[in-house]
């Protein structure tokens, strides 16, 4: 019996020692924030028609996406069918880092208290920044 233990004992500290080799391996997941990056809201009469025309077919639903031409990069969230009107939308966070532009934004809907268009509304947000060659990675 004893020596039925001094097993399970040794097994058990081989399999925690092994766990311990190969599964405590750290990587360092922060993000390195290079610089805040300078935006543009864009109103609908300034869009370009292409990606006015992709907004009108993807705004039923929440969406992300970019788009770019020779001289900006434009970042779209939309935020999909709401029932009333009085929503709008903050940007948090827009930065670079090495390798990406991370967006942060933010749905804010009306107070109670608040008149609102009664009918149904498709809030999104259009930002523009100089053209970057980068992904961007929505948060």
């Amino acid at each position: 019996m004893m020596n039925r233990l001094r097993k399970l004992v040794l097994l058990l500290m081989i399999v925690i020692t092994g766990l311990g080799i190969t599964g405590c391996k750290t990587e360092d997941t922060d993000i390195k924030r290079l610089k805040d990056l300078e935006f543009t809201v864009v109103e609908d009469a300034d869009l370009p028609g292409e990606l006015k025309e992709i907004i009108d077919e993807k705004k039923e639903n929440p969406f992300k996406l970019s788009y770019s031409n020779k001289d900006y990069l434009y970042i779209v969230v939309g935020y999909g069918k709401q029932n009333s009107g009085g929503y709008s939308i903050s940007v948090d966070d827009l930065y670079l880092t090495s390798n990406a532009i991370y967006i942060d934004t933010n749905l804010i809907g009306p107070s109670p208290d608040d008149m609102v268009t009664q009918g149904v509304t498709y809030p999104y947000v259009v930002v523009k920044l100089e053209f970057l060659d980068k992904s961007v990675v929505f948060e």
